[in-house]
């Protein structure tokens, strides 16, 4: 079998151990944030960029999508612009009430 080698399987292990310590490094970071004091818009701007940044690595890493096709790609993509426009609909609604 392919890939099965001792050092496939170090190089593996590293990889995964480099990822878990990310994900650790960015919830330290995460906790870092809250005890500044930030406005709320900013605070919720910071905490959603850093949770993309642990998301895309589990999706990546853990789920192993960095190996997928063309067509686990292009799914994603869509899944990301369809959570962007749900995420902007009450952002837009809220600030239409704002101008009234």
């Amino acid at each position: 079998m392919e890939g099965t080698s001792v050092e496939a399987v170090r190089k593996t292990v590293r990889t995964y151990i480099i990822v878990f310590v990310s994900l650790m490094v960015l919830t330290l970071i995460t906790v870092a944030v809250s005890v500044l004091h930030l406005s709320i818009g900013m605070a919720i701007a910071v905490a959603l960029f850093i949770a993309l940044i642990k998301g895309t690595l589990v999706a990546g890493y853990f789920m192993h999508l960095m190996s997928e096709k063309k067509l686990i790609y292009s799914t994603l993509i869509l899944t990301v612009i369809f959570f962007m426009a749900l995420m902007f609909l009450p952002i837009s609604h809220a600030l239409d009430n704002l101008t009234r």
